[in-house]
């Protein structure tokens, strides 16, 4: 009922100038506008600061061999962006360490299957929406046979992907495929021979998918866009379907960190809160995975504290000249709609209870850890 009502608002907030008319903004408007972007400029100069020390940015360190860092299930923190776990990964896939969130996105998703031993010669993945990603490269350089899906180009819902540049096009399945080679990742006889791509809406896996034949299956920033968070936990629940027993899902998603206020439930994006979480991880477990443990650690660090606002990156609004000669602001937290998010990282471990036990690598050790056959 209100989705007419919302797209006039993304329309008016698009077009603030019309013919004849002007500026169409209140004084309110203009004066908010202002202030966005002198709090970006000063966001953008704390992130300069720390990138003249070394701490991202391109002179940050890149260990040439990956850091075990013991994670679990996890929120996108400063931190995290300066650890040499995901400068590696940044280094391996051609970036620089910034505090946005979706770098670490990315670099989580790899980390995660790293640590778990599925990022290995031989090693089958699954990723789904994966757009114009750098994963089906990297993990095809490390040997991988990877099936890559997105939304088939005729659904009406992949209009706005191919806007933003996110969706892998109308070409069909050869130019979809194309969209993902990394040339600096990887050979072109070696990706064309290890990577495959074919449409596949995630609220209906395939059945021939759901066999049990992969060892990693991933989604970056997917599942909060399937219209609701039972449509999102459904995913992630059937989507384990398709693991061997003990492979692993490494999901992230848009956490609304105020646990205790209203969220968005329904809708083109929704976002999920601790409670959602935590009864994900009980729904898995009663199918025999396991989600390990979620740190919702919000960190400690000054771009820890920043909430981004909209427009991000500068969308031609005022500032956006200004901010373009400047490092961009910090991006791990932002505003959805009025709501405090971040990215958080699921992960969970296939068909593990009734085994037992499953090795978890902790802060450099392996532990075989008792789940149970309650």
């Amino acid at each position: 009922m209100l989705e007419p009502f919302r797209r006039l608002a993304r329309w008016r907030r698009r077009h603030p100038a019309l013919p004849l008319i002007g500026d169409t903004r209140t004084r309110g408007e203009r004066e908010a506008a202002v202030l966005r972007a002198s709090v970006k400029a000063l966001g953008a100069e704390l992130v300069r600061q720390r990138c003249d020390a070394g701490m991202a940015g391109p002179a940050a360190k890149l260990p040439p061999e990956p850091v075990r860092a013991g994670l679990g299930s996890r929120t996108c923190r400063q931190a995290d962006i300066e650890a040499d776990w995901l400068r590696h990964w940044c280094g391996r896939i051609g970036i620089w360490p910034a505090y946005h969130r979706k770098v670490w996105e990315v670099c989580f998703i790899a980390q995660a299957a790293w640590e778990a031993g599925a990022l290995a010669p031989g090693r089958r993945a699954l990723g789904f929406a994966v757009g114009r990603e750098v994963l089906p490269s990297l993990f095809a350089a490390a040997g991988m046979e990877v099936v890559a899906t997105d939304l088939p180009a005729g659904d009406a819902r992949a209009r706005e992907w191919r806007r933003t540049g996110q969706h892998a096009g109308e070409g069909g399945e050869d130019a979809a495929r194309a969209a993902l080679f990394r040339p600096g990742l990887v050979g072109a006889e070696e990706f064309e021979r290890r990577v495959s791509f074919r449409p596949v809406d995630m609220r209906r896996i395939p059945p021939d998918l759901l066999g049990g034949g992969f060892d990693l299956v991933w989604s970056s920033c997917a599942m909060e866009h399937l219209g609701s968070l039972e449509r999102g936990a459904a995913f992630v629940l059937d989507a384990m379907r398709c693991l061997r027993p003990g492979g692993v899902a490494v999901h992230t998603t848009e956490l609304n960190t105020d646990a205790a206020g209203g969220t968005l439930r329904w809708g083109t994006t929704v976002l999920y809160q601790r409670p959602h979480l935590d009864a994900l991880a009980r729904r898995l477990a009663q199918a025999d995975h396991a989600m390990l443990p979620l740190d919702d650690t919000q960190g400690d660090g000054p771009l820890d504290a920043f909430v981004d606002l909209p427009p991000f990156a500068g969308d031609g609004v005022p500032g956006a000249a200004t901010l373009a000669a400047l490092p961009q602001p910090p991006h791990l937290r932002l505003s959805i709609r009025g709501f405090p998010a971040t990215s958080v990282g699921i992960v969970a471990r296939a068909q593990v209870i009734r085994a037992g036990t499953f090795s978890m690598h902790y802060k450099g050790t392996v532990a075989s850890v008792a789940v149970g056959d309650a």
